[in-house]
């Protein structure tokens, strides 16, 4: 096998021009003599000095030296570790670049991956809509590992599992660090370590806290609220390798009292018990050490007069950021346009928070979900909210819908999908294209499969309307967007083309 030829040897120094920035939040740039390479921590405008790492024929990567001209648009990272952490990938960039970025991403793969022409990219991109850049998160996993021979909290090196030991996380709450603090002094004083993957030995492996703002009267008189319900709610899932932690209701304590000391109400603490050798956080047993084993969030819609309530189990899937959740819920309902008489499905409906907005203006709504404890919180959910309206089924949407469509002949107006990154699986989108709706409104954390399914489905008659980014992932290279699709057509181009 012939060696592949390239300009540069392993740690080559180069000056380098960045002109744009990868998937992954490296900035690329070109050498004097027209090479190509990506540069982690570099942003468009810089010149740097970097050393290269890997090169090939057409292009490598380099580690960042120095600085030689900073760019306009850079920033001082607010995170001590930022460089470190494999959480942010932006933090040196402004944040108004940030935004800027991530709309050319989503209009770069419209064109690239959905085959949009550049002026009907222009025509359904709408702005991003932004957030608060730091302290958004209400949900955070953090890894327990040793470092220099200590036991340590905080995040995977970028594309590593090596710990970076972390004091405080400025994406999440500010309860985060003495959480953190408490337990790391509870396994020093009582000797219990942590989980280490290559040897399979320890027990403490990941703590996932979730939070929720306190919530202000909502129209109930302050009498009739506790001084709890006003703070910031923080629920507790601890995750280790064996079902009993040593001194288990001291440790109970001491996070109880953590909370009261740092003015936040903790609302329960849960065990999840993890004992395969596997780098998937959660396992599928569960013990409730101390109060709920769920925390009730909620949702408001100020533009449509309402509010729904959530109970969130550890492995049920929540937005990470409320506010512009609320904000993309309200887009969700604004492009279905409900009158009141239609037929919805929600499909990959995690708790229901979606089809439970969707509830107030449509006459039912079936919720399809493949986490079995999702779909059991989505059903409590309703009867929390007293919604009558909506049902839910467990499997997975591709099988589901393809059997009601062709066994019961299920049809529906409207279809609301929110898959996983890997958008929705083709099965689904045939038979979504049989069922012909009039719309289809796709929520997508990933422009590149939400392109890619925008291109399958406009073969099927379904025009792209509107496009709309959220920055539901702020300093970091992610990105949601809130499409609508109109049905124009019953002529399906793949059976033309026999496709």
């Amino acid at each position: 096998m012939t060696k592949e030829k390239t300009p540069y040897q392993k740690n080559e120094i180069v000056e380098v021009a960045i002109t744009d920035i990868g998937d992954h939040g490296e900035g690329i740039g070109k050498t004097k003599e027209g090479y190509t390479l990506f540069i982690k921590d570099a942003v468009p405008g810089d010149t740097v000095r970097a050393a290269t790492m890997k090169a090939r024929a057409r292009y490598g990567y380099a580690h960042l030296e120095e600085i030689l001209s900073p760019s306009p648009d850079r920033v001082l990272p607010p995170c001590k570790i930022a460089r470190q952490c494999g959480g942010c990938q932006l933090q040196a960039l402004s944040y108004e670049k940030q935004l800027r970025y991530k709309e050319q991403k989503v209009k770069e793969a419209l064109i690239r991956i959905g085959g949009l022409s550049a002026e009907e990219a222009d025509r359904v991109m709408e702005p991003i809509v932004p957030t608060t850049p730091l302290r958004y998160r209400n949900k955070m996993q953090v890894p327990f590992g040793r470092v220099k021979g200590e036991e340590a909290a905080g995040f995977y090196a970028g594309r590593t599992h090596s710990i970076i030991p972390m004091d405080d996380c400025l994406l999440g709450g500010e309860e985060t660090a003495p959480i953190l603090q408490t337990i790391l002094s509870y396994m020093k004083e009582y000797d219990v370590s942590s989980y280490d993957e290559a040897s399979g030995e320890g027990l403490i492996r990941h703590v996932l806290l979730r939070r929720e703002e306190g919530q202000d009267d909502g129209g109930v008189q302050e009498d009739r609220r506790t001084q709890d319900d006003r703070k910031v709610q923080v629920h507790l899932c601890l995750v280790a390798a064996e079902d009993r932690l040593p001194k288990e209701d001291e440790l109970v304590r001491r996070l109880r009292k953590t909370g009261e000391e740092n003015g936040f109400a903790l609302t329960g603490i849960v065990l999840n018990v993890n004992d395969r050798r596997t780098n998937v956080i959660l396992g599928e047993k569960e013990r409730i050490l101390w109060g709920d084993g769920t925390l009730t969030a909620a949702l408001r819609s100020d533009r449509y007069g309402f509010q729904r309530q959530y109970r969130i189990s550890p492995k049920s899937f929540y937005q990470v950021n409320p506010h512009i959740a609320e904000q993309m819920y309200e887009k969700v309902l604004e492009l279905a346009a409900l009158s009141g008489e239609e037929t919805v499905l929600d499909l990959y409906c995690g708790i229901g928070t979606i089809s439970l907005f969707l509830a107030a203006g449509a006459k039912e709504v079936i919720g399809v979900e493949i986490v079995p404890e999702a779909v059991r919180d989505a059903e409590k959910n309703a009867a929390l909210n007293g919604v009558k309206n909506a049902r839910f089924l467990q499997g997975t949407a591709e099988d589901v819908i393809p059997e009601l469509y062709r066994a019961e002949g299920l049809r529906a107006d409207v279809v609301v999908v929110d898959p996983p990154r890997k958008g929705c699986d083709e099965k689904l989108l045939h038979t979504i294209a049989e069922m012909a709706p009039e719309k289809l409104v796709y929520v997508s954390c990933d422009p590149a499969t939400l392109a890619r399914d925008i291109h399958f489905l406009s073969g099927y008659g379904f025009r792209l309307q509107t496009v709309t980014p959220f920055d539901q992932f702020a300093m970091t290279t992610h990105i949601e967007v809130v499409s609508l699709l109109q049905r124009v057509s019953n002529t399906r181009e793949s059976d033309r083309k026999k496709v």
